[in-house]
């Protein structure tokens, strides 16, 4: 079976949202993860999952941003069907690319 490309996530025994491996944030040393906090209620932040780990899709997108060394990175996207969706905004190599996500090897945490 394939690896999953969506890891979940517990706190206290219950699951509270996934991560992904982000390819462009990786090659920039930014940081390789992205976590999606699941949306508990209709009127709760956070993201809608499709409960699918070998193709997740997350709603809405996830704009991740970080300072390092006096420069901003910036990476939005959109996950979709175990594709990631980067946007224009996007400060990285990957702008304006869709890729499929990399999928966690069965040993990898969180």
């Amino acid at each position: 079976m394939a690896a999953p490309r969506a890891q979940p996530i517990h706190q206290d025994g219950q699951l509270i949202g996934h991560a992904i491996r982000c390819p462009a944030c990786e090659a920039e040393d930014t940081g390789s993860l992205h976590v999606f906090y699941l949306k508990t209620t209709w009127s709760s932040p956070g993201w809608s999952f499709n409960g699918d780990v070998y193709k997740p899709t997350f709603i809405p997108s996830m704009m991740a941003r970080c300072r390092l060394k006096g420069v901003e990175h910036v990476c939005h996207s959109f996950v979709t069907d175990g594709r990631i969706q980067y946007l224009g905004d996007c400060t990285h190599a990957l702008k304006g690319q869709t890729i499929d996500l990399p999928p966690f090897d069965d040993k990898e945490e969180p």
